[in-house]
């Protein structure tokens, strides 16, 4: 795989890149598509589960739709750590339709290939406010670096940087949105 970078036109600013100047490789960008997509239904499939309750994770009875919290649970009783009193302290309603429509929007952006960079911030700061909660640093975890939420954020990093919203998703028609295009931190 051959990543080229489109020289700075000054200093501080870049030109417009695409893709197919980040990566010379078909096989690679569909990689990259592949782990947008799979990465994208993670968090999509979170919502549907918890506000449908499917049974997964998720009980029918404690669906979103059925006055279940998803995110109250687990902030009064998964956090552990130097951080339980604060995740403690925020769980309510609030929580509950931010968390929700964090899912939601960091899963369909990432599926459709457009908004990346921003869901991409967005969803990294979920996944890291997560290892927060569970605070895997304390003995009995199963690693105390790098555990799923760590390896989430860093796939959603890398759809970001390489555009891989361009194949198999909106990213090009996306970017070529004027409000896109003068807010490059829209792609």
């Amino acid at each position: 795989m051959t990543a080229t970078a489109t020289p700075p036109t000054d200093a501080g600013s870049v030109t417009l890149r695409t893709q197919k100047d980040i990566l010379s490789s078909v096989r690679a960008r569909h990689a990259l598509a592949g782990l947008r997509l799979a990465t994208g239904f993670i968090f999509l499939w979170a919502f549907l589960d918890k506000m449908f309750g499917l049974g997964y994770s998720t009980a029918s009875e404690k669906a979103w739709l059925q006055g279940g919290a998803p995110s109250q649970g687990f902030l009064t009783n998964a956090p552990i750590g130097p951080f339980k009193g604060f995740f403690n302290g925020i769980a309510g309603p609030a929580t509950d339709v931010l968390f929700m429509l964090g899912l939601l929007g960091v899963g369909a952006a990432v599926m459709l290939g457009i908004g990346v960079r921003l869901a991409a911030w967005s969803g990294s700061i979920m996944m890291i406010m997560m290892w927060v909660a569970e605070w895997p640093l304390e003995p009995g975890s199963t690693n105390p670096l790098i555990d799923y939420h760590i390896i989430y954020a860093l796939a959603l990093i890398v759809v970001a940087v390489t555009f891989a919203g361009d194949t198999w998703g909106l990213g090009r028609r996306w970017r070529s949105l004027p409000l896109v295009a003068s807010n490059p931190w829209l792609r």
